[in-house]
């Protein structure tokens, strides 16, 4: 069985002939049925977080266990997957394992955060919060120090390419923007916001016509997540 912490640190030669420790990687597993947003979330760690290594993106619970890389090190795991296994079977049979696990939801409700907790979780984490924080707890659950860089852009340009037209985006569209593409329905962003249904639904719609504007195209959620990844919405 692997061990719950990060893999074994190495030695390195230094100019005065004393090695130096350079701990290995952290060993990260992405368990989450959001397949775009599984995507956004692996770049932006790779470009991000160099002390994580993202070995193993699954979108299903079957694909997560029977891979040859399971168990790592840590495994975040989305609470709301669509299929019938419960969070408490997730997370223990990762434990068990021997890997750390941390819930992110969309639905951050007392009875999923204590579910969670209960069975093992490290950690119990928003969709909504930047992903710099995200990683920070992993950090901390992985007993590593916090990032202090700054976070680069989550999908560079090929040379040559120019920076597409960014729509201007009031605060409250801004708002409803991060919290859609990271899994909220449309109701659960109206509650978040604390404004009407039809306020909320109105906010996504200028969004989407604001980028569609700009000749970027977000009819789609998953235009939409990529839409907010391009534009620094899902840091």
């Amino acid at each position: 069985m692997r061990s719950s912490g990060p893999a074994p640190t190495s030695s390195l030669p230094t100019a005065g002939g004393v090695p130096s420790v350079r701990p290995s990687r952290v060993r990260l597993a992405i368990l989450d049925d959001h397949e775009v947003l599984l995507d956004s979330l692996g770049t932006w760690i790779a470009l991000n977080a160099p002390d994580f290594q993202l070995v193993l993106s699954a979108a299903t619970w079957l694909a997560l266990v029977h891979s040859e890389n399971f168990p790592t090190d840590l495994v975040f795991i989305d609470f709301q997957l669509k299929e019938a296994v419960s969070i408490e079977a997730r997370v223990r049979t990762c434990r068990a394992a021997g890997a750390k696990v941390i819930v992110l939801s969309s639905l951050d409700s007392r009875e999923s955060r204590e579910r969670a907790m209960a069975a093992g979780a490290a950690a119990f984490l928003s969709k909504s919060i930047p992903m710099r924080e995200v990683m920070d707890a992993a950090r901390e659950v992985m007993g590593l120090a916090r990032d202090e860089s700054e976070p680069r852009d989550w999908r560079p340009l090929p040379d040559g390419a120019v920076y597409q037209s960014r729509p201007k985006l009031s605060p409250g569209e801004i708002d409803a923007l991060k919290l859609y593409v990271a899994g909220y329905s449309t109701t659960e962003v109206a509650l978040h916001l604390n404004v009407q249904y039809e306020t909320a639904k109105t906010y996504l719609r200028r969004v989407r016509e604001k980028y569609a504007k700009a000749n970027r195209p977000a009819s789609k959620k998953s235009e939409l997540i990529r839409r907010a990844a391009e534009d620094g919405y899902l840091n």
